[in-house]
C-alpha cells in the first residue's frame, strides 16, 4: 500500500460511518468490485420478485383501485 493511500484511510477513520462507506463504495467499484449502494433484507427482495413477477404477468392497479388510495391518503 502506498504512503498516500495509508494516509487517506488515516484521514478516512475520522469520517462519520456514512461517509466512510460512500468512499469504501468508490474504492470498491475502481476496483470492479462493485457494491450496491442500498442493501435489501431477504424480505425487501422476496417483496421486489414478486412485484416484477405480477408486472411481468400483467397484474396491475385497476383505475379505481388507484383513485381509492389517493382518497385514502387525501390525494
Amino acid at each position: 500500500m502506498t504512503k498516500l493511500l495509508e494516509q487517506a484511510f488515516k484521514a478516512a477513520r475520522n469520517l462519520p460511518p456514512a461517509m466512510q462507506d460512500d468512499m469504501a463504495r468508490v474504492i470498491m467499484a475502481m476496483t470492479g468490485n462493485e457494491l450496491p449502494v442500498v442493501q435489501l433484507t431477504a424480505e425487501e427482495e422476496a417483496s421486489f420478485d414478486e412485484s416484477l413477477a405480477q408486472a411481468e404477468r400483467g397484474d396491475f392497479a385497476t383505475d379505481d383501485e388507484v383513485r381509492a388510495i389517493w382518497a385514502k391518503h387525501g390525494l
